[in-house]
């Protein structure tokens, strides 16, 4: 009698799923045909700010610990890499897991405005329609950086947010993004993933909407 009465649960789950999978498509082939003229203008003044490429490509760990590489226009020096050994010891970030620092010196002129107003964020609309990436779901996180976080939470946290897609925003962003701790991080990609419903991806993205309006914990 339970397996009968899960029937319909798993049937409504995937049918969510699915939608979400096409609210996905359809959002990111919308916003990469509308924000067309300012992916130029993007693309014009970081060339002329500073020398080196127009698009930031980073290794990150998506649903089920899988490996892709998240795309965001630059935002900082060429050798930021390099030069984040010594800025160490100004981690703002509360825990130390993440790296984050308000006046980063590695941030150029125009990419201190592209993440103000999050407009780096905007080539993930890619990953997006490479099914890599969702536009409501975790952050998608480096692998040194789950190496520090393994070695300091749960496993269940940790876990949690391995078992939905990365998304472009999501509880963490809306609820204070930098201004939050990785712990608390954690916890929202932990409560996102145990009550997941499209319902909850729509209330996300219109909170969105307002969050990058006033630019709140964006730095």
């Amino acid at each position: 009698m339970e397996t009968l009465t899960r029937k319909p649960e798993v049937r409504n789950l995937q049918m969510q799923q699915a939608v979400k999978r096409l609210l996905d498509l359809a959002g990111a082939a919308l916003g990469l045909l509308l924000f067309a003229p300012i992916f130029a203008y993007i693309a014009l003044r970081i060339r002329l700010d500073s020398p080196g490429p127009i698009f930031f490509r980073q290794q990150r760990m998506g649903l089920g610990g899988q490996y892709f590489h998240v795309w965001k226009f630059r935002t900082m020096v060429t050798d930021a890499e390099t030069q984040l050994a010594r800025l160490e010891k100004f981690n703002e970030s509360e825990g130390g897991v993440l790296f984050k620092m308000k006046n980063d010196p590695r941030v150029t002129s125009f990419g201190q405005f592209l993440r103000r107003t999050s407009l780096d964020e905007l080539p993930q609309l890619i990953n997006v329609l490479l099914g890599q990436m969702s536009l409501v779901g975790p952050r998608p996180l480096q692998e040194r950086d789950c190496q520090r976080a393994s070695a300091l939470f749960d496993a269940r946290r940790l876990g949690a947010r391995l078992s939905v897609l990365p998304g472009m925003t999501g509880l963490w962003q809306v609820g204070g993004r930098s201004e939050l701790s990785f712990e608390q991080m954690l916890d929202l990609d932990l409560q996102y993933a145990e009550t997941w419903s499209l319902r909850l991806d729509l209330v996300i993205l219109w909170k969105t909407v307002q969050v990058v309006l006033v630019k709140r914990g964006a730095y």
